[in-house]
C-alpha cells in the first residue's frame, strides 16, 4: 500500500487561489476546499515519495511568502502522512453539497440528496479529474451556463473543450440542451465525465466523452455547435482560438475560463483577432469567464 502527504493551509479567502495555483504547479494530485470559521482549509496530496520533511518544509515557506507579497495574514500550514486507503476517502469528509448560481445544487454521489431541494441536482464523484464545483472557474462556468441556456435550449449541442469530470456537459443537459460532446487528453478525465454521466441517468446518445481535443471535435463532427465550453488554462485557450471557427456556426457562443485576471486582455485580443467578440468579462478573485461570440 502506497503512502501519501496531505498537506493542509489554513488562509485568508483571498489567498484560497494561490494556494490552488501553488499546489498545481507542485503536482497535487488532489485538492479540496472547505470554510473554516472566517478562513479557508485547501488540502492537498502528493505520493509519499513526491517530497520529504525539507521538501515540506518549503512549501510551508512559499506559502509564507505568497501570504507577505499580497499582504495578507500568514497561512498556517500542516502536514500528516496517511495510507492510500485513508486518501481515497478522506478528501470526501471533507466536501458537501454546494449551492452554485441560481439553480445548480453540486452534490457528491456517496451522500443522498438533500430533502426539500428545489434545484437542478448534479450528481458528481470527479475521481482524479479537476472539477468539483469549488473552484471559482467552475462555478463562473456554470453561472454563465445558467445566464446563456433559456427554456428555448432544447435543440442546443455543446462542446466540452477540457472536460474534466464532465460538470460543465451535465450541467448544460441539465439545463435543457439536446447534447454535449466532451473530449479530454486525460483518459482518467474522460471515465470520470462517463461515471458522472450514468450517476445524473443522461444517455450516452446525449452526452458523448471520448480522449482527445479540439482537432478530434474538428474530425468527429458532422455540424457545428451552439456553444464551446473551455474551462483549462489561459495559455491552452490561447492555442485553441484559432482552430475554434472549424466547429462553430455564425452565432455561436462561448464560455472560456481557466484564465488569470491579468491574462484575460491577451485572450480577448487573440479572440478578437480571430472573429469573436467578448460580451461580457465576470470575475472572481483572481480568476475571470468570458462569454463570447462570433462577430
Amino acid at each position: 500500500m502506497n503512502s501519501w502527504w496531505e498537506i493542509q493551509v489554513l488562509c485568508h479567502p483571498d489567498l484560497e487561489d494561490t494556494v490552488f495555483w501553488r499546489f498545481e504547479t507542485l503536482g497535487s494530485q488532489g485538492t479540496s476546499s472547505q470554510r473554516k470559521a472566517a478562513h479557508r482549509l485547501v488540502q492537498a496530496y502528493f505520493p509519499q515519495d513526491r517530497f520529504e520533511l525539507l521538501d515540506l518544509a518549503a512549501v510551508a515557506l512559499l506559502m509564507r511568502q505568497d501570504a507577505l507579497c499580497a499582504e495578507l495574514p500568514i497561512p498556517q500550514v500542516t502536514w500528516k502522512l496517511i495510507d492510500e486507503e485513508d486518501w481515497s476517502k478522506s478528501w470526501k469528509d471533507h466536501w458537501h453539497p454546494q449551492e452554485i448560481g441560481d439553480r445548480f445544487l453540486i452534490n457528491p454521489a456517496w451522500l443522498p440528496v438533500p430533502e426539500n431541494c428545489d434545484r437542478l441536482v448534479l450528481q458528481l464523484d470527479p475521481g482524479a479529474a479537476f472539477g468539483t464545483g469549488t473552484h471559482a472557474t467552475t462555478q463562473l462556468c456554470l453561472e454563465s451556463l445558467e445566464m446563456r441556456l433559456s427554456d428555448d435550449a432544447g435543440q442546443m449541442t455543446v462542446a466540452d473543450i477540457g472536460c474534466g469530470s464532465g460538470i460543465l456537459s451535465i450541467g448544460a443537459l441539465l439545463l435543457g440542451a439536446k447534447r454535449a460532446y466532451a473530449v479530454d487528453l486525460d483518459n482518467l478525465a474522460v471515465q470520470a465525465t462517463i461515471s458522472n454521466r450514468d450517476l445524473n441517468h443522461i444517455s450516452s446518445d446525449r452526452l458523448m466523452a471520448q480522449q482527445g481535443s479540439l482537432n478530434t471535435l474538428i474530425e468527429t463532427l458532422t455540424e457545428p455547435v451552439d456553444g464551446i465550453l473551455c474551462n483549462i488554462l489561459a495559455e491552452v485557450i490561447l492555442d485553441l482560438i484559432p482552430q475554434l471557427s472549424k466547429i462553430s456556426k455564425p452565432e455561436t457562443w462561448g464560455i472560456l475560463s481557466g484564465i488569470l485576471l491579468d491574462q484575460s486582455k491577451l485572450v480577448a485580443d487573440t479572440l478578437e483577432q480571430h472573429g469573436w467578440v467578448v460580451a461580457t468579462l465576470w470575475r472572481r478573485q483572481e480568476w475571470c469567464c468570458l462569454n463570447v461570440r462570433r462577430s
